[in-house]
């Protein structure tokens, strides 16, 4: 299993989605998530709207230096595939996903051969184009509502899974990492864990991160 931390690891919020947080992150040898948004024909790595900030894909690519880490691309408005696309392209980055798209934007990256992970939560039950989706977002909102067998079921498919860590919903995590430590491809390249705790994470799941 790979760990990535979510939005960089940063050690205080006001340090989400920046570089010294997206440094700490890729100098463990760590991918990360991040927030796309456009601004200015640009891709802006920002949350929310209100967020202002000088800081674009490119920037979080060259900071990465070509080491091919996981990246998760959280997209925040439509648009934007065909600049990820240019971008990827450019900076030789195949260790990707796009996700959380509108689902009329999710066709225009499948039509750009862009690596789309669909969504599966307590909320979203099934799963959009997962027939053309290269992984899933797997999601719990408000409970620990799967088992290590929901996980190990997609992973024996070929689909990739990307867990979301229960802090990110303000929850103890420890209950869903005891599930996903029974994961019987615990060991998989195809297996990931996105978290505001990747130290903590290195430590719970071993040799298997």
């Amino acid at each position: 299993m790979k760990i990535i931390s979510h939005r960089g690891f940063w050690q205080k919020p006001t340090e989400k989605n920046t570089l010294s947080a997206f440094k700490r992150s890729f100098d463990l040898g760590l991918g990360t998530e991040t927030d796309l948004r456009d601004r200015n024909g640009r891709l802006a790595i920002a949350h929310d709207v209100k967020d202002v900030t000088d800081l674009y894909l490119e920037d979080v690519l060259e900071l990465m230096n070509y080491k091919n880490l996981p990246l998760a691309l959280n997209i925040k408005a439509d648009g934007l595939a065909e600049y990820i696309k240019e971008i990827m392209v450019r900076y030789n980055h195949s260790n990707y996903f796009t996700f959380d798209m509108s689902i009329p934007d999710m066709l225009s990256h499948f039509r750009l051969d862009l690596k789309v992970y669909t969504g599966l939560s307590d909320i979203l039950k099934t799963p959009v184009q997962l027939d053309k989706a290269t992984g899933i977002w797997l999601d719990s909102f408000y409970s620990e509502w799967y088992t290590s067998e929901t996980i190990d079921k997609y992973l024996e498919l070929g689909i990739s899974v990307c867990i979301v860590s229960s802090e990110l919903h303000k929850r103890n995590p420890k209950e869903q990492w005891n599930v996903i430590n029974n994961v019987s491809n615990l060991k998989s390249e195809k297996l990931l864990l996105c978290t505001d705790l990747p130290l903590e994470a290195l430590d719970f799941f071993g040799d298997h991160s």
